[in-house]
């Protein structure tokens, strides 16, 4: 059995869980410093990161939609021709985080903005820094500083790295593929992203994701998941027994607990596109054991992950992963559109660094 550690770690949480001398505090670090390189690349690898402009002109759209928010604004280039600009951003979620809404622009809004210009002087395509409106209003692109209640019982709203780890731009490249596993790394590109086509895998790649995660303890025999911006939710029976409905990609699941480890076994799904990780797909013979501990403060959840799949895997694979708390909010329901995801491609994603996770 191989064993995968995500470097997406959220190392003050590592840090508590293990203690500042452990090793795997050691790793998360240079892990991090690591990424800090490598998460230029993520969705935005067309900016020239060295190249800040600061434009001005007149929104003529705002999609408050899935995969990314866009904003589109008429305003002057280089040559004082003025042209449509695309200013692509992150996902609803953390745009809330960072204070925005889906009211905080309109078509007609006069803006000021900054941010990194396109590496292709011919492109109208931006980045963010902040925008300005006419009446004085700011919004940044930097988090808020916000007021976490631990968790007590592994409820309450998570996300992976909050501080920006490595994402899962490609296919574990070490894994133990079958050989029709290797195929899919080998021939791996960003259009075949389910999420591009406003679909959603299972886990464990539904946990690997970067969107919140609201984890909910409705009665003594469930644990529910709910996962934003993503409508199919993940329930856990506590009851062993309890009977598996139809196959499907979030599977069926049951739990216990040993000791204050909450143990997952889930069982019943159907071929899913990146079911086990970026770029790699699972089978209806997909086996998932999972293991949740919370950490002393209430404020970090460690997440082992084993996932077992004949078709693709030559061998059960181990994914180490981490969940940090935000500040408890109701879930952002937005829809995903076709159209908001080719705008995503043609932002300038590179398909050989980056992808949606």
């Amino acid at each position: 059995m191989q064993t995968f550690h995500s470097d997406s770690l959220l190392c003050r949480s590592k840090q508590r869980l293990f203690g500042p001398d452990n090793s795997k505090w050691t790793r998360c670090v240079f892990a991090v410093l690591v990424a800090v390189t490598l998460s230029a690349h993520h969705s935005h690898s067309s900016l020239d990161r060295d190249n800040i402009q600061t434009h001005r002109g007149t929104v003529t759209r705002y999609d408050w939609r899935m995969p990314h928010v866009f904003i589109k604004a008429m305003a002057p280039n280089a040559a004082g021709e003025v042209v449509e600009y695309s200013i692509e951003v992150l996902h609803p979620p953390a745009m809330v985080e960072r204070g925005w809404s889906k009211d905080s622009l309109k078509p007609g809004d006069q803006i000021t903005w900054e941010g990194a210009a396109d590496k292709n002087p011919k492109r109208a395509f931006s980045g963010l820094n902040w925008l300005e409106k006419s009446d004085g209003t700011r919004l940044e692109m930097e988090k808020r500083d916000a007021t976490l209640e631990p968790s007590t019982d592994f409820s309450g709203l998570w996300v992976r790295d909050l501080r920006g780890g490595k994402p899962h731009y490609k296919p574990p490249a070490d894994w133990p593929y079958t050989e029709l596993g290797q195929a899919l790394v080998d021939n791996f590109d960003e259009s075949q992203n389910p999420q591009v086509a406003c679909k959603d895998p299972g886990p464990p790649k539904a946990t690997l994701l970067p969107y919140p995660i609201k984890i909910s303890r409705p009665d003594d025999k469930t644990i529910v998941f709910d996962y934003e911006l993503r409508t199919t939710q993940r329930i856990i029976y506590l009851d062993r027994d309890h009977p598996p409905g139809e196959p499907s990609a979030m599977g069926h699941a049951v739990g216990w607990f040993e000791g204050d480890t909450l143990v997952v076994e889930t069982t019943n799904f159907i071929a899913d596109r990146w079911g086990i990780h970026t770029g790699v797909d699972s089978s209806d013979q997909k086996h998932l054991l999972e293991r949740y501990s919370l950490s002393d403060d209430g404020l970090a959840l460690e997440i082992q992950m084993t996932v077992t799949d004949p078709v693709y895997l030559a061998e059960p694979v181990t994914i180490d992963h981490f969940l940090a708390k935000l500040e408890d909010r109701q879930l952002v329901d937005v829809d995903c559109t076709l159209e908001n995801a080719r705008l995503f491609l043609e932002a300038g994603l590179d398909s050989k660094q980056s992808s949606l996770d």
